[in-house]
Order: structure tokens, then C-alpha cells, then sequence
């Protein structure tokens, strides 16, 4: 689902061809601003159309658009909302699995926030539903999945850490970033974690093993982490970062300097000061 279009570097500079494909849900956007550019309300009623559940437009476009404050995020989160009640229905059955594979982006990031809402669903059920996402193609897919677990992993913290820790253990570097930054204590578009911004050794088991990631996706995820907890335990984080380093003297250049990368990005407030 790679796309190798570089994409317009503002909303007036997308072709109006792509922009109309976008819109119908018929390509992925190849960057923000073309992700930012999309017509939600258009995309849904492409969408229904192409799933032949078109009669539900009008009444989600209602609900849509009676958001109070209407971001790309809210959105997102609305129409997945939407469409996991569509789904509830007996003519929607398999509408959940079409929208987790959709060719369209965008669609994938409203099956972040649907495949999330069944009540029934345990931490581990919830997780797994949304790692397929976790490591998804595209930059937005990857973004939406931490933000949609994001409400479920702050009522249970201690759980979701657990289960974290065999993600920062995996193979693939996205689902690795996941873990931190879905746990980042401030956090970007949401909501903080008040528990790890006073208490960020909880999260230790997911950091730890991240201090010489040799991915600069992971490296920047992990340093931004530390970043937000030094905003309130400064000494924490600056003694952890000189441990890092201590640590990194015996190892690799590479190695080192994948953790001197961490800690010089992870200190970046605390040297202002």
C-alpha cells in the first residue's frame, strides 16, 4: 500500500485528480498535508456507498457534523464510533474487516477507533485488535492506532505496561514505537498521562530496553518520552540518561551512538535551562 508520490507541500498544490481520489477513498495519502486535506464527510459517503450501506449516510453526517470541536482527530474518532455501531447490525457483519484493510488510509484510521468499542473486550483483546494498525504502512494509520488504545491503556496502566513489554521486544520497529509512544506522559493531540508524568520509572520496562534501539523512528519516540517526563521529574530523567551513557561506553560505536542520539534529544528542555 506504499505510495511513492512525494505529495503537495500545501493543501492549494494537491492536484484536484488526487484530491478527488483521496476522496473517494481510492489511494493513500502520500503525506500531512494531503492526510490533513481530506474531505471526511466526502470519504464516508464514498464509503458507504461502496459497501452498499448508503441509507446511513445522511444521519452520521448529522452526528458528524454536530461535533463540538470538529479536528481531523475528533472525527476520526467519531466515524469509527459510527461505524462500529453500523457494524452491530446483521446486514454489517463483515463491514469491520473491510474497513481494516481498505485501500484508503484514512479508512484504516476510523478502524483504529472501531475495532477498539466492543464493551465485551479485554486490555489483551484490544491490543491485539490494534497491532495489525501498530505496524500499518502509513505514517497516519500507525499515529491513530496509539490515540485510539490511549483512553484504555490510562485506566489501566499498570496492565497495558505488562503488556508493552513483549511489544518492545519485537522484530518490527513500529510496533516497538508503539509501545513508548503510546505511553509518552504528555503526549501530542491527547490526553496526558498523569500517573507516569509523576511517576515515569513505571515505565522503566519499556524504556530500558529501547536505550540503543538501532531505529531512529524508535530513538526519537523513546527520547521524546523522556523529554515530557523531564518537564516534571527532571532528576529522573537526568540521572537515567547518565546511566545510558555510562552504560553505552563499553559497546559499539554504533550502538553508542545510538544512545548518545537518545539521551542529546531526550535533554533538550533540561539544557535549555
Amino acid at each position: 500500500m506504499n505510495t511513492i508520490r512525494k505529495g503537495a507541500r500545501s493543501t492549494k498544490d494537491i492536484p484536484q485528480s488526487i484530491l478527488e481520489q483521496l476522496n473517494r477513498g481510492e489511494i493513500e495519502s502520500a503525506n500531512l498535508v494531503e492526510w490533513l486535506a481530506v474531505d471526511q464527510i466526502e470519504l464516508l459517503k464514498s464509503l458507504l456507498a461502496e459497501l452498499g450501506l448508503s441509507a446511513h449516510f445522511s444521519n452520521m453526517q448529522k452526528q458528524i457534523e454536530s461535533l463540538k470541536k470538529p479536528t481531523v482527530n475528533s472525527r476520526n474518532a467519531c466515524i469509527g464510533s459510527l461505524l462500529y455501531q453500523l457494524s452491530l447490525s446483521a446486514n454489517s457483519a463483515k463491514l469491520l474487516s473491510k474497513i481494516s484493510t481498505h485501500p484508503s488510509d484514512m479508512v484504516r484510521c476510523w478502524a483504529c477507533y472501531a475495532v477498539v468499542l466492543d464493551p465485551e473486550m479485554t486490555l489483551i483483546e484490544r491490543f491485539q485488535a490494534i497491532q495489525p494498525f501498530a505496524q500499518d504502512s502509513h505514517f497516519g494509520v500507525r499515529e491513530v492506532a496509539w490515540m485510539a488504545m490511549r483512553p484504555y491503556i490510562i485506566l489501566q496502566l499498570e496492565q497495558s505496561i505488562e503488556i508493552l513489554q513483549r511489544w518492545v521486544q519485537s522484530e518490527n520497529a513500529f510496533v516497538r514505537r508503539f509501545a513508548t509512544e503510546a505511553t509518552r506522559p504528555r503526549g501530542v493531540w491527547c490526553a496526558h498521562i498523569e500517573e507516569l508524568k509523576e511517576n515515569p520509572e513505571m515505565a522503566l520496562s519499556l524504556l530500558e530496553p529501547l536505550s540503543q534501539d538501532p531505529e531512529k523512528y524508535v530513538q526519537d519516540s523513546v527520547a521524546n518520552w523522556l523529554n515530557d517526563a523531564s518537564k516534571t521529574k527532571p532528576e529522573f530523567v537526568q540521572t537515567l540518561c547518565d546511566q545510558w551513557l555510562q552504560q553505552a561506553q563499553s559497546n559499539p560505536k554504533h550502538v553508542k551512538k545510538a544512545t548518545q542520539y537518545i539521551v542529546k534529544r531526550a535533554l533538550r528542555t533540561l539544557s535549555k535551562g
